[in-house]
């Protein structure tokens, strides 16, 4: 397999490095203190002062104090001075000495990473994974090297000598350039070992298509077998020639490794010179100065194993992998008779691509079974590296041989939504969540917690301890999840979830199946350990390769797409990963798999349908009596069942949402069918005279059904004391709902004022499509539950995402009419108080007259005798409120003896003139309404002519 070298970078590490490390600063000398002079005086000027105050000459002692405290004073700072240089000192030596073990220990780390990436002869050839993957610099032995690490700070010898100490790292690898050339001079066996290193060196960290020799080394044959003495290498590759100093360099040469004996010069294509001394010690001669170096040395013996290892790892790197696209259709075939031959009966053994092989041998197939390798597998690669095409096929595969009751799978793919589509129509797939279905995550997790409990179930019921006992029919359920990195990022308690599969599956039969672009940082240790079966295609780092499959060669696969679909599959049985090359399905490939199982029902699985966007029930009434309001989705129990109401019994549900989320339909939805079935329903109506009327009807009469849509944008109509007054009344509806037996049904599209309040005391709330999740928490519902994208009539119900039922379409609605039946005055006499009367009288004297005659109050005068005006026909008596003001007697009269009319733009005049306080019933502005105030009754709403 030809695999290119994949690069490591040390760069994270290097900049560690290379931060430099402070000393502190040496400690600043204290302060001399000065003599305390003020200490001094003030016991002699108190003992004169005790002296002359008492008389008492003993009291001139305390004099003597003064000296004695100042000396004492400066005694006790001469200490603490000493103390506090010692405690800076001891400080100082615990800082440098941190310093030190902290140079010592990037000495350690800066020795291995150097190498880690410049390995010499030996370690080149411990490890298999370094194969011409450690190109650069030529080692050419182990001395003091300029280290990366600094030091800063801090003075005198001592910091200076840690400075010193801490740029030179001791015991590392001394690098050349190869390019520029290198001589070894030295006596001659010594110094030819030395060189054979230096060549065996190079060509272990430099693949063929690099590097190529010319000629033998030195004369000497080993090489041969090295594919870097091929003829047909990389015609690019640097042409190296190893020779003896004095000898012609070969033509088109790119680089010189030279042996000079003691005295002779060395080749003016030769930059770097080696002087050997006693031993395999040495020196590299340079201009600042020679470096003393270790050399190492290699045998002939050696060389020749080494050659001969690297030739027959071309040869197998070459050759071992099936070149181009494997068709399914052709290891299916294979491995038909082998498949059926070999089988166990409980097994999920599928064969999925072809393993590496020598040249003249066919290709083994590379079978893999959930059951026998697993129970569970991880599936590792990168962009571009064919994972979700390995996933395909073996799905595909697995469903080529064995029927819909033997397994099932449940398909996620998060990096697109398409990557399954086409495996959809396979009767073993139960379903295909994706990244595109916002609450199908959530429904996943119901649904496989769901499952475990219905696997533990029927297994216990059939007396049985796992899913092998035949006993137990039940069918295998394969969760197959593309990109599980994203699925955990955008619902991290799934992990939980699946980690609690991952321990259990082996028994319920529930396997797990999970590709990711990489596993560390990923997969917790809980599900690792329980996947024992790996497969790796193209990663991005060794450590990835190494920790998943025991190897680095996953790492090393080119990512051009003739290496596409390459991999490395290890078991928890196998010694060693090996190498194959996954079989690619194509369209036909799964109709043929189609076509193996005619009439097969579509499985069953723990994913249920979803709900769907439109619906209506085949009944809409259930048991007699109670409405369906929509269809519950119920993954936890695997099962959708109707959503109810029962009028007269149930105190109500509160509906809220958006613009055009279904609200205002299922307000029409129950009242509908809760009129066709004989239920007494009162449905508010939009106009506010007919939603007023509604309310008062509903408080005085409760019906069985009260039905009130857009409560909200209702009450915002409302002038403001009649918004107040009716959300008092709504509330109070809603309240009493209990004892009188109403059910309501209430719908808004946002929680404020008086409709929070009225909601907060709804037994039921139903939360439709809201435009962002604020609101929908505010709603009462659950953040999991939140979905921009609802579909009309999507709500969230008694905890459960519910598709409410759609009624029939809505008719067109009609335009406001006055309504026909006009007022006309059956009284006696009757007051009207109407704005601009005498503008208006032409109109109404057309339509009342000859009945009743109308005057302005204006035209009668103090005292008219009105029994007498009204003796052939009706009196009416118009004019505005000033008029009646100045009319005062004759207003009294009229109260107290007829009816009164107040337009319903003269409300201030039905408090002030009739006397009226209590609110009377909504009346539109400007549209010939009036307030009819008959014998001392409540208000009454009337239209005019």
């Amino acid at each position: 397999m030809p695999f290119a070298p994949v690069e490591t970078t040390a760069a994270s590490v290097t900049h560690r490095l290379a931060e430099p490390l402070e000393l502190p600063d040496l400690p600043a000398a204290p302060a001399r203190r000065p003599f305390p002079l003020v200490a001094s005086i003030v016991p002699v000027i108190g003992a004169v002062v005790m002296w002359q105050v008492t008389g008492s000459v003993f009291m001139l002692w305390f004099a003597a104090l003064g000296p004695f405290m100042a000396v004492a004073s400066l005694v006790d700072g001469a200490r603490g001075a000493r103390r506090e240089r010692r405690i800076a000192e001891r400080e100082l030596a615990d800082a440098c000495e941190r310093v030190r073990q902290a140079v010592e220990t990037r000495h350690a780390e800066e020795r291995e990473l150097r190498r880690a990436t410049t390995p010499d002869a030996a370690r080149a050839a411990a490890h298999d994974g370094w194969l011409w993957r450690r190109q650069g610099p030529l080692v050419i032995g182990v001395g003091r090297a300029e280290s990366l690490v600094r030091v800063t700070g801090g003075e005198g010898e001592a910091a200076e000598q840690l400075r010193r100490d801490a740029a030179g790292l001791p015991e590392a690898p001394v690098t050349v350039e190869w390019e520029n050339g290198v001589c070894v001079r030295g006596d001659d066996v010594a110094a030819r070992a030395v060189v054979r290193a230096l060549v065996v060196q190079l060509i272990l960290r430099h693949p063929p298509s690099a590097v190529r020799l010319l000629d033998e080394p030195l004369g000497e044959s080993w090489a041969e077998a090295a594919p870097h003495r091929a003829a047909d290498v990389a015609p690019d590759a640097a042409k190296v020639a190893v020779i003896l100093a004095g000898d012609p360099v070969p033509a088109g040469a790119d680089a010189v490794i030279a042996l000079a004996r003691p005295g002779e010069p060395i080749p003016h294509e030769c930059a770097a010179l080696v002087e050997m001394a006693s031993g395999l010690n040495g020196a590299l001669v340079a201009d600042g100065g020679d470096i003393p170096l270790a050399l190492e040395a290699v045998s002939q013996e050696q060389a020749q194993r080494l050659a001969g290892g690297m030739a027959s790892r071309e040869r197998q790197s070459a050759t071992t992998l099936p070149q181009g696209p494997i068709p399914l259709a052709h290891v299916l075939s294979r491995g038909a008779d082998e498949h059926d031959a070999d089988r166990a009966p409980a097994g999920l053994r599928a064969v999925v691509g072809l393993a590496a092989h020598l040249p003249d041998e066919t290709p083994d197939l590379v079978a893999l079974d959930l059951v026998a390798d697993g129970p569970h597998a991880v599936v590792v690669g990168t962009t571009g590296a064919g994972k979700s095409e390995f996933l395909t096929t073996w799905i595909a595969s697995i469903a080529a041989h064995h029927a819909p009751e033997q397994v099932v799978f449940l398909l996620g793919d998060f990096k697109g939504g398409t990557a399954f589509d086409h495996l959809q129509s396979l009767p073993h797939v139960t379903g295909v969540l994706t990244d595109l279905d916002g609450g199908g995550a959530r429904r996943a997790v119901e649904g496989l917690r769901a499952e475990i409990r219905r696997r533990e179930r029927a297994i216990a019921g059939a007396g049985a301890r796992d899913i092998g006992d035949p006993r137990v029919r039940l069918a295998r359920l394969v969760i197959v999840i593309d990109e599980f990195a994203a699925l955990l990022q955008e619902n991290p308690d799934l992990h939980q979830v699946f980690t609690d599969v991952a321990a259990r599956g082996r028994a319920l039969g529930m396997h797990l199946v999970l590709g990711t672009q990489r596993a560390s940082g990923i997969l917790r240790d809980a599900l690792l350990a329980n996947s024992p079966l790996r497969v790796a295609l193209r990663v991005a780092e060794d450590r990835e390769s190494s920790q998943l499959v025991g190897t680095d060669l996953a790492a090393r696969i080119p990512g051009d797409a003739a290496h596409r679909g390459i991999g490395y599959v290890r078991r928890a049985g196998d010694v060693a990963a090996s190498a194959a090359r996954f079989a690619l399905t194509r369209p036909d490939d799964l109709v043929r798999i189609e076509k193996m199982r005619p009439g097969a029902a579509p499985a069953a699985g723990p994913l249920l349908a979803p709900l769907p966007r439109e619906w209506r029930p085949a009944d809409p009434v259930t048991d007699g009596a109670s409405i369906v309001l929509g269809l519950a989705d119920d993954p936890a129990e695997q099962r959708q069942i109707e959503a109810t109401l029962r009028p007269g019994t149930d105190r109500g549900v509160f509906v809220i949402g958006g613009a055009g989320s279904g609200k205002s339909s299922l307000a029409r939805w129950v009242a509908g069918v809760a009129g066709e079935h004989g239920r007494r329903v009162i449905s508010v109506p939009r106009d506010n005279e007919g939603a007023w009327d509604a309310l008062v009807a509903a408080e005085q009469d409760p019906p069985e059904l009260f039905v009130v849509d857009d409560a909200d944008a209702l009450l915002a109509r409302f002038p403001a004391e009649y918004a107040q007054v009716a959300g008092e009344r709504l509330e109070t509806i809603v309240r009493d709902a209990g004892a009188t037996g109403t059910t309501i049904v209430l719908t808004a599209a946002r929680l404020s004022g008086a409709v929070s309040k009225i909601a907060e005391v709804m037994p039921r709330r139903a939360v439709l499509s809201l435009a962002t999740v604020h609101d929908h928490l505010a709603a009462g519902a659950d953040r999991a539950l939140f979905d921009a994208a609802r579909p009309p009539g999507r709500a969230v119900l008694d905890g459960y995402d519910t598709q409410l039922a759609l009624p029939p379409d809505e008719p067109a609605p009609r335009p406001e009419d006055d309504p026909v039946d006009r007022w006309h005055p059956s009284a006696a006499v009757t007051g009207l108080v109407l704005r601009a009367a005498a503008r208006r009288m032409p109109a109404l004297r057309a339509a009342w007259e000859p009945e009743a005659s109308l005057v302005l109050v204006d035209e009668l005068a103090p005292g008219v005798d009105l029994e007498a005006l009204a003796a052939e026909k009706k009196l009416v008596i118009c004019g505005d409120g000033d008029a009646w003001q100045r009319q005062y007697a004759l207003l009294q009269r009229v109260r107290s003896s007829g009816d009164m009319v107040v337009g319903s733009d003269c409300a201030s005049e039905l408090r002030t003139i009739v006397g009226e306080r209590e609110l009377p019933p909504y009346a539109r502005p400007r549209a010939a309404r009036a307030w009819l105030i008959a014998a001392g009754e409540a208000p009454e709403r009337i239209v005019l002519p």
